[in-house]
């Protein structure tokens, strides 16, 4: 099994990066890794978790971060429990920052086939969408999706 899942690639230049990562056999979660990457960045860090922009955001999203867990695991349940408690502070901390008063979660436990997601390490969205749109603009909803159906 690879580290990616590229039925759920949303563009060229995402499967472009996955297919590289995937064929050097490297997550680009884990954190040696992500800390050498060209182009994620980390925002900042608690004890188990990463806070990073989504090089690849949700058409619609004025902020999408990845809060990204130092430990290697496809679902929240399978963390240590200091790695989850820590949740919940890198959690404030992003409120905190960039002043949140509405966002979104979305997280993705398990085989990615079936979820919507392309890596197989656990990583949480936090996403805001568009905020106040004129009338005479252009609304973009943010759509997650959460399931997937392969080789459909």
């Amino acid at each position: 099994m690879t580290l990616y899942y590229f039925g759920n690639c949303r563009t060229a230049e995402q499967r472009a990066e996955m297919e590289r990562l995937d064929h050097e056999g490297i997550c680009l979660f884990c954190p040696d890794v992500i800390r050498k990457h060209e182009k994620q960045q980390i925002l900042w860090e608690t004890a188990h978790w990463m806070a990073t922009p989504n090089e690849f955001p949700y058409a619609g999203t004025q902020l999408h971060l990845l809060l990204i867990p130092k430990e290697h695991a496809t679902d929240l349940l399978d963390l240590s429990a200091e790695a989850r408690a820590d949740f919940w502070e890198v959690l404030a901390s992003t409120k905190d920052r960039y002043g949140l008063d509405h966002y979104g979660l979305g997280v993705r436990n398990g085989d990615c086939r079936y979820t919507g997601g392309t890596i197989r390490h656990l990583h949480v969205h936090v996403l805001t969408g568009q905020g106040e749109v004129a009338a005479d603009e252009q609304f973009t909803p943010v759509r997650m999706r959460f399931t997937s159906a392969p080789g459909r």
